[in-house]
């Protein structure tokens, strides 16, 4: 099957833009926008955690920060991945379609993988809590809606 230089261009572009939705996605749930506060911060600073709380909450940080990390680093390997196939070749080739994809896996298990720490972040709170961290989690979510 021939693929046109448009159609490759085209891939590429799209690859870039689902990337950049990506790395969206984890800033808007990672980052509140009111004070440029993190998430991480609201919950151990206004959410008045029991010393219970704390150790679960940082150690599902600090396990999904280490996932984080090797999806983020997997997703750059993608890219080289696409580099060298876009460099190697006149279509979007097997090499091309398959790095992409590999982006794509890489960047769907990322969002994935934080909307499920997000979840198991709510567990841990209180009724009282998990309604003011689903508050700023709606706030990071819809800034850019309004």
């Amino acid at each position: 099957m021939k693929v046109s230089v448009r159609s490759a261009i085209i891939t590429v572009v799209l690859a870039f833009l689902a990337g950049i939705g990506g790395m969206w996605l984890g800033h808007q749930l990672l980052t509140a926008p009111a004070h440029d506060q993190s998430l991480h911060a609201m919950v151990h600073n206004e959410l008045s955690l029991t010393p219970e709380q704390e150790r679960a909450l940082d150690a599902l940080e600090t396990d999904f920060a280490g996932r984080r990390l090797a999806l983020e680093g997997e997703m750059r390997e993608a890219n080289a991945e696409l580099a060298a196939a876009i460099r190697a070749s006149e279509t979007a080739g097997p090499a091309v379609e398959a790095a992409v994809h590999h982006f794509h896996d890489a960047m769907g298990t990322l969002q994935t993988e934080t909307i499920a720490h997000v979840f198991a972040m709510r567990k841990v709170l209180t009724p009282e809590q998990r309604r003011q961290f689903d508050d700023r989690i709606g706030e990071a979510l819809t800034a850019d809606a309004k």
